[in-house]
């Protein structure tokens, strides 16, 4: 799934996606509605993760990678399912280090790098793993990559 920015110039982009941080890198979280971003991102945060932004992240182009951030209207906030919306206090933008798509799942025990390109730059790309291991190991794959294969 890429996300182009081609009709947008050097504007930011606004994604359907949650955006966590962990170790100054971005993990924006995108899929379907009701796929698990909320919960993954809610999930990585009790881990130790901060909240970039939930539902809504602007992306946009610097120097250094695809940045995102939250726009200021729900800055600070995370929906719960059955909870309500929380507040929290949010991280300040970030730059994308890798992309996780909840809609496709992981079926390999030790999968091939994978890349997908947000507004034209390449950036890794994770499918969602079923298990109570894949916060943890996201968490740690966000502080210190994973060994080439």
């Amino acid at each position: 799934m890429a996300i182009d920015q081609s009709q947008h110039g050097t504007e930011p982009t606004i994604v359907h996606a949650s955006c966590v941080a962990v170790a100054k890198r971005g993990c924006l979280i995108i899929g379907a509605s009701a796929s698990g971003k909320s919960s993954l991102a809610l999930s990585l945060m009790g881990y130790g993760a901060s909240l970039i932004a939930d539902d809504r992240v602007v992306l946009e182009r610097s120097a250094t990678g695809i940045r995102a951030s939250a726009p200021p209207a729900i800055r600070g906030l995370i929906e719960a399912r059955g909870v309500g919306i929380l507040t929290c206090e949010p991280a300040n933008a970030v730059v994308i280090g890798v992309v996780v798509d909840m809609d496709t799942v992981e079926t390999a025990r030790l999968p091939q790098a994978r890349t997908t390109e947000l507004l034209g730059e390449p950036v890794t790309l994770l499918h969602r793993v079923c298990g109570p291991h894949f916060a943890p190991a996201l968490m740690q794959f966000l502080k210190s990559g994973r060994k080439s294969p």
